[in-house]
């Protein structure tokens, strides 16, 4: 059973290894295997830092903010777009993948759980439920290819496609703003409920 957010990456990084996770402009198509080590490449760049932030913002517009998003969440750090701003080195630069993270990546894993804050008041666990009850009424699986806007990022229903698409192992296309707008993402209205979407 999977109780943390980390989990969830580390599973479906496992069970779909090769099977496309992420398309985005400039990025191409990225699998399982290889959005967890982008993921994890983040991670450890902010680990490395001493000491880490507590709580982790990313708004560049790109989809370093999704990646930057779940790295936060498997380092056990909060979450919060106010928060310490991921470095730029930190994305794809002289930070990622961070060797001087990875002790501290590793130790954090141990401690992750139901409980662990995710953002604005909201646990890993808490997210973890409405991940399996949206599923339920999206039905979203393996098979699905979800396009979401990639302008719209920060938004909190585009947010919430993001997390119930990895939560399902869909295909995540992040669309140009000529693509226009997309129809799954008003799906997903009411997902963060009183914790205000941040």
């Amino acid at each position: 059973m999977i109780t943390n957010l980390r989990e969830l990456l580390l599973q479906r990084a496992a069970r779909l290894q090769e099977r496309p996770a992420l398309t985005a402009p400039d990025w191409g198509t990225l699998s399982y295997t290889q959005f967890r080590n982008r993921v994890e490449g983040v991670a450890l760049g902010l680990l490395a830092q001493s000491p880490p932030p507590e709580a982790v913002g990313c708004a560049t517009g790109t989809p370093w903010d999704w990646v930057a998003e779940v790295a936060a969440a498997a380092s056990g750090l909060v979450w919060n777009p106010s928060g310490a701003t991921l470095a730029p080195e930190a994305q794809g630069g002289s930070q990622f993948n961070e060797e001087a993270g990875r002790d501290p990546y590793h130790e954090r894993g141990h401690h992750l759980g139901e409980g662990t804050p995710f953002q604005g008041g909201l646990t890993q666990g808490e997210l973890l439920g409405r991940l399996k009850a949206f599923n339920r009424q999206l039905g979203w699986d393996h098979e699905t290819q979800v396009s979401l806007p990639l302008a719209r990022l920060a938004e909190p229903p585009v947010r919430a496609g993001l997390w119930c698409a990895l939560y399902a192992g869909a295909h995540v296309v992040l669309e140009p703003p000529s693509a226009g707008r997309s129809r799954e993402d008003g799906l997903i209205q009411g997902f963060w409920g009183s914790s205000g979407g941040l």
